[in-house]
This record gives C-alpha cells, sequence and structure tokens, in this order.
C-alpha cells in the first residue's frame, strides 16, 4: 500500500468533490461539513440500516459504474 501526504489526500479529495457536485455544490458540502461536523460513525449506522452485505456491495457498484460511464 502507497503512503500519500496529507496535501496529496486534500488535493484528491477536492478533486474528487468538484468532480462529483461540480464548483458550487462542493463549497457548499465543505460548508455544510464546517457548520455541522458529521460524524461518519453514527451515519453510516443509519445510512446502511437494514442492509446485509450483498446490498451495501451491490450499491457500491452500482454507483462506482455510474461514475465509470
Amino acid at each position: 500500500m502507497t503512503t500519500i501526504t496529507d496535501t496529496e489526500v486534500k488535493r484528491k479529495g477536492l478533486s474528487a468533490l468538484l468532480d462529483a457536485l461540480g464548483e458550487v455544490d462542493a463549497e457548499r458540502f465543505i460548508i455544510l461539513l464546517n457548520r455541522d461536523p458529521l460524524d461518519y460513525t453514527l451515519w453510516q449506522r443509519s445510512a446502511f440500516e437494514g442492509m446485509d452485505v450483498a446490498q451495501i456491495s451491490a450499491q457500491a457498484m452500482n454507483l462506482r459504474n455510474k461514475g465509470n460511464g
């Protein structure tokens, strides 16, 4: 596994946000995170509630395929 610097993580993360949301909504997303910090553990519990591993995997594959299309 290759380790990347914090700066590279930030650069790639911002690039992913811009690609996925565009400039305006990427900025809006960052503002929302700063205003209401995200508790990822709490979020993932509610986001995947009632889903088994196969369902989560299928959803992830669908999202990945949409990104490559």
